[in-house]
This record gives C-alpha cells, sequence and structure tokens, in this order.
C-alpha cells in the first residue's frame, strides 16, 4: 500500500511538509504548485516552494518531493518542468485539479477539464522535455461538471504518455462536499486506461481507506485535507495506527509554532496556527476551546502562551 501527502495551496508548504514526514510513513509528497504564465521561472521561485531541492529533492526525515506546475502553456510548462528537474525535483506533478476560482479565471487548474486536448498537449510536451527516467504525473478532478468527462480526460493523459494518474473523486463543480464522492468512477477509470492510478477524495481515517481501496481497486491513496485533523494520519490510513493523542498533537503545535516564528514565514505564524486549529478541531474537542481564546490574538506571545497553558494541564 502507497499513502502520498497531496498539496494544499496556502496551507501545505516546506515546514509543514517537515512536520508531516516526520512523524508519518509517507511514499512521497507534492508540493504546493508553482504558478507559470509566459516565461521560464529563476530557480529561487522553485527553491521558495520547495527548499528541498536544495536536499536532494528530500524532507530532513528523506521523504521524496515532487514539484508541482500550474500552468495553460504547453511550451512554458514544458521549460520549466525541465528546471525543475535540473534542480533536482523527484519528478513533476501537473495540476488539472485545483478549483479556486482565482485560478480557474486565469484558465488554470480545473479549468483545463473542459479541453482535454490541451491537458493533452501540456502533458505531452513535458514528457517529450523531461528525461524519460523522471515520473511526469498528473492530478485530476472526474471533470468540471459532469464525472462523465473523465474518460476523455484520463485517456488524454495516458495517450500523452503520462507515468502516473491521481484522480479526485468529485467534480469542480462538486468541490468539497462529501456527499458527492464517486470512487466508482475512479474504479471505471482504473478498468479502462493502463496507467497507474492514486486515489483521492473523503479519506479521514483507516476505514475511509479501506472503503476507498474496495471501491476503487487501488491501494495508492492521497491525503490532503484530513493530514491536518489528524496529524499522523498517515500512519493511520497506511498502518491502521491509533490517532495521535491530544498532549502530542498540543506538542506538535508547540514545535510548530517555534519552527514557524523562527523561519521566513514568521509574520503569518497567528494567522496558519488558527488554520491548522480550525481543522484540528473536526477531530479534537479540545482544540474547539483553544480556537476560541485565540482567534482574537494577533501576536504570538499570547497564543504561545496559551498552547503551553494546555501541554501542562494534559501533561
Amino acid at each position: 500500500m502507497q499513502v502520498i501527502l497531496g498539496p494544499m495551496e496556502g496551507v501545505l508548504d516546506h515546514l509543514m511538509r517537515e512536520l508531516l514526514t516526520e512523524i508519518n510513513d509517507y511514499d512521497f509528497c507534492v508540493t504546493e504548485f508553482v504558478r507559470i504564465v509566459d516565461q521560464l521561472l529563476p530557480p529561487h521561485v522553485f527553491h521558495r516552494i520547495s527548499p528541498e531541492l536544495l536536499n536532494g529533492s528530500k524532507t530532513q526525515s528523506g521523504t521524496p518531493i515532487r514539484v508541482q506546475l500550474l500552468g495553460q502553456e504547453p511550451n512554458w510548462m514544458a521549460e520549466n518542468a525541465v528546471r525543475a528537474i535540473e534542480l533536482g525535483s523527484d519528478g513533476i506533478d501537473l495540476n488539472f485539479g485545483c478549483p479556486a476560482k482565482a485560478v480557474n479565471k486565469s484558465r488554470g487548474g480545473a479549468a483545463l477539464l473542459k479541453d482535454p486536448e490541451l491537458i493533452y498537449q501540456i502533458v505531452k510536451s513535458c514528457r517529450d522535455a523531461v528525461p524519460s527516467d523522471k515520473k511526469v504525473t498528473a492530478k485530476i478532478r472526474l471533470g468540471w461538471e459532469n464525472p462523465e468527462e473523465c474518460f476523455a480526460i484520463s485517456d488524454a493523459i495516458k495517450q500523452a504518455g503520462a507515468s502516473e494518474l491521481t484522480i479526485h473523486a468529485r467534480t469542480k463543480v462538486d468541490g468539497y462536499r462529501a456527499e458527492e464522492i464517486k470512487w466508482d468512477y475512479i474504479n471505471q477509470v482504473r478498468q479502462k486506461v493502463d496507467i497507474p492510478i492514486i486515489a483521492n477524495g473523503e479519506i479521514w481515517n483507516y476505514e475511509d481507506g479501506q472503503r476507498c481501496i474496495a471501491a476503487t481497486g487501488i491501494d495508492s491513496l492521497m491525503v490532503c485535507r484530513g493530514a491536518f485533523n489528524i496529524p499522523n494520519l498517515g500512519n493511520v490510513v497506511k498502518h491502521n495506527h491509533t490517532k495521535m493523542p491530544w498532549p502530542e498533537v498540543i506538542a506538535l503545535l508547540i514545535h510548530y509554532s517555534k519552527l514557524q516564528m523562527a523561519g521566513d514565514k514568521g509574520q503569518y505564524y497567528s494567522n496558519r496556527v488558527k488554520q491548522w486549529l480550525v481543522y484540528l478541531r473536526q477531530e479534537y474537542t479540545e482544540a474547539k476551546d483553544i480556537f476560541m481564546d485565540i482567534r482574537s490574538h494577533k501576536k504570538s506571545d499570547p497564543i504561545v502562551a496559551r498552547l503551553h497553558q494546555e501541554l501542562e494541564k494534559v501533561s
């Protein structure tokens, strides 16, 4: 069984990858997307998104990292794919699934699901440009509005020579509504398209992972949002571990606080820790109280003090 830590724009940055790969047995991670428009980006842009490139494209705990690109111009996507590989990326992932309005408005991400021919051209351009021993993979949703679109889309990606395909089992219009998950379509794609597939969507615990495997016939799973609800979700899904106890979660939050404030994004600390607590309160009732206590704070000191107070209480 393979479990991958997927990308979340504005949430799962390099610091979070470091923390989560240190406590989970993830097979690899995919970065937040690098936005490609009409130029070859300088190395520092790739290094900002993925500092792991300077560490052999691995986190400090040794988990491989794959850079993700998002754009709609085949030639510029290919040139930047080559640059990412030259900088050391462990393969290239192409984003055809991001549902964000700002991205879709500029014909990026999920907007490309409306145009399988352009998806084909982007994947083929990158595949032709990148050395054959490096993977070129793609991440999609089932379609823009109609899940039946997934068959033409996945066939285009396969015909273009992609190494692997991740499918989020909802359309763009479905958003993230739990009741709209359609794992059966992944199973249908698996039977029609001869390409390794990773299943994604609504995997929050071990039981969800097993249900997804049973429904799709695929034992390669990607987790994203759930990795913030349960910090050790990778091991919960992969090894049936129990979810991380609350005292360990608090200790992790304090460790995260130290790293975040010492890093290049320290100014965003208060927003980031609140964001994480919003996810955590889905699984840990204690997180709701902490969030309510710190939600009005913009300075780090009272937030960190509240976390230490909680740690003392539960230790």
